[in-house]
């Protein structure tokens, strides 16, 4: 066993110590490209998500200095026609990027990590000798000529050193350069029987192209055949809500609305783990990374990524082309590569189908409105910060309040609040009620039968406070959108829900620039007469 080469599997089997979710299924999906044209993969995803635990699964699988059948055993990859032909059969080379960013920094990292694997995996083949001038990929070309073995090369974290290094450091291009050389060299095919490198970023793109593009890329963006690899589905977090006997309403509200390839509704694997071992929903969110370095992306508002960023916290989405974004997160050039990191990051949601992206969830959610905080958008940060209080006061039937807190979240500097119709306003008033967002789904243009109700708050399951109707007028008066809620019976519709009910209604004067609002706390429907 040695520090890159043979590592065995105490990794892995320190995951099955504990409460694993079987996503071996990969392992199959890696073994059909061992000894093919696709033998070598980039998996890249966001934190948190499961990126490691699937490298030392791999290492577990395949290090044939170690007998791991005990730990498949039991593991979906065990039923797979693959299994046997590969457990247990390779030399296994694994690199964890983050361990020779942490120690060298800029002192040479590239040269070191060459020469300390290149000494380790000679200690497991003393009858070939190095020679002078050898880097690793030359040593590797002999082991096998000498010996005819085909190793598995398993990098973590790959892109550790593109994150850390800003553009014009020359480490990041000299670390490319050595992938280069090492698969793209024409022996790489003999020299590996796979390779598979994960990470958070896809390979970096110079100009159009890929500097690795004999890979196979999976991504948050396009993850193709790895889709349900990628986190928790919701057939497993159920399972696990049940054993633990935890409430998979509140998981789902959580934790719930990645949309990744053809998986319509995946999980974050470690807030999810968090949440049940420790029977608490919250933010396990803050812990993967700093929001500060989003405030920095965001604050760059390109083409109008401040109306964006708003956009999605009111629960809206966005296009987004992500296939510009060079994959280097020190090349920002515009909106679609921002919110294409942000993707990369977790931070986001992508719908492929339809190319847009979206906040997820509640946890990320908050995350995004810290983020949001730490710019200098103060007059929106003003209005996430009292939106608790507003939805306090709309349950309290303080209409004056209500029309107060409205005109507070009017920020004249982006174009979405620059009130011309109802649709904006209603945009305005997802940001104002965002808090709202933790117990209430929110339903633009509600169909009811009669008519669209302008937003309709609908209280989640185990939440006892009565749903809320608005509707929203310009230039009129907030009792005419009382009226024409009653008219056209828009309560109705929401009875399918819940039978609680509150009217709000909203008027906004354009000359004036200001609010009115009326509120009707004891509405009886047509069902309770």
């Amino acid at each position: 066993m040695g520090t890159y080469i043979n590592i065995g599997n105490s990794g892995f089997r320190l995951s099955r110590n504990g409460e694993y979710i079987d996503k071996s299924g990969l392992i199959a999906v890696v073994n059909r490209t061992l000894f093919t044209e696709q033998f070598m993969s980039c998996v890249s995803r966001c934190r948190r998500f499961g990126k490691s635990m699937v490298a030392k699964m791999l290492c577990a699988y395949y290090d044939r200095s170690c007998d791991s059948r005990p730990l498949f055993a039991d593991l979906a990859v065990a039923h797979d026609p693959t299994f046997e032909e590969h457990l247990n059969r390779y030399p296994v080379i694994y690199l964890d990027m983050t361990t020779f960013v942490t120690r060298f920094r800029d002192k040479g990292i590239v040269g070191q990590m060459d020469k300390r694997l290149r000494e380790d995996i000679s200690e497991a083949y003393p009858q070939v000798p190095t020679r002078d001038g050898d880097d690793l990929m030359d040593y590797l070309i002999r082991v096998v000529e000498a010996t005819g073995d085909a190793f598995i090369f398993i990098i973590d974290e790959w892109d550790a050193i593109c994150r850390e290094f800003t553009k014009g450091t020359g480490t990041m291009d000299e670390y490319v350069n050595w992938l280069r050389r090492m698969f793209k060299d024409v022996s790489a095919s003999r020299v590996f029987a796979g390779v598979y490198m994960t990470g958070i970023l896809p390979i970096k793109k110079y100009k159009t192209e890929s500097a690795l593009n004999n890979f196979q890329e999976y991504s948050m963006v396009s993850p193709k055949s790895m889709a349900s690899f990628f986190g928790f589905t919701k057939e497993e977090v159920r399972s696990l809500a049940s054993k633990y006997d935890v409430d998979f309403d509140e998981l789902e509200k959580w934790y719930d609305g990645y949309q990744i390839g053809r998986q319509p509704s995946m999980f974050n694997p470690n807030s999810v783990m968090q949440a049940v071992r420790n029977n608490s929903f919250e933010s396990y969110w803050g812990t993967t990374g700093a929001y500060e370095a989003v405030a920095d992306y965001i604050s760059m508002n390109y083409e109008g990524l401040k109306d964006d960023v708003i956009r999605m916290l009111a629960g809206e989405r966005v296009e987004v082309n992500p296939s510009k974004f060079q994959n280097d997160i020190s090349t920002i050039y515009s909106r679609d590569d921002v919110l294409t990191v942000l993707i990369h990051l977790g931070y986001l949601a992508y719908d492929g189908r339809e190319q847009e992206c979206y906040v997820p969830n509640r946890e990320v959610s908050a995350e995004l409105a810290h983020a949001v905080e730490a710019t200098n958008w103060t007059r929106v940060a003003g209005a996430l910060q009292q939106s608790r209080r507003l939805l306090k006061d709309t349950l309290g039937g303080d209409a004056d309040a209500v029309a107060r807190a409205i005109s507070l979240a009017h920020d004249e500097q982006t174009s979405i609040l620059s009130y011309n119709d109802e649709n904006s306003l209603a945009c305005v008033l997802s940001i104002a009620y965002y808090y709202a967002h933790g117990d209430y789904i929110f339903h633009r243009e509600l169909a009811t039968g009669k008519g669209f109700a302008d937003l309709v708050l609908i209280p989640r399951k185990n939440v006892t406070s009565p749903a809320i109707v608005l509707e929203l007028k310009c230039d009129q008066t907030a009792t005419a959108a009382i009226d024409q809620i009653l008219r056209r019976d828009y309560p109705a519709k929401v009875r399918e829900y819940t039978g609680d009910i509150l009217l709000v209604g909203i008027n906004y004067d354009r000359r004036a620039k200001t609010h009115t609002c009326q509120i009707q706390t004891d509405y009886i429907g047509t069902a309770d007469l």
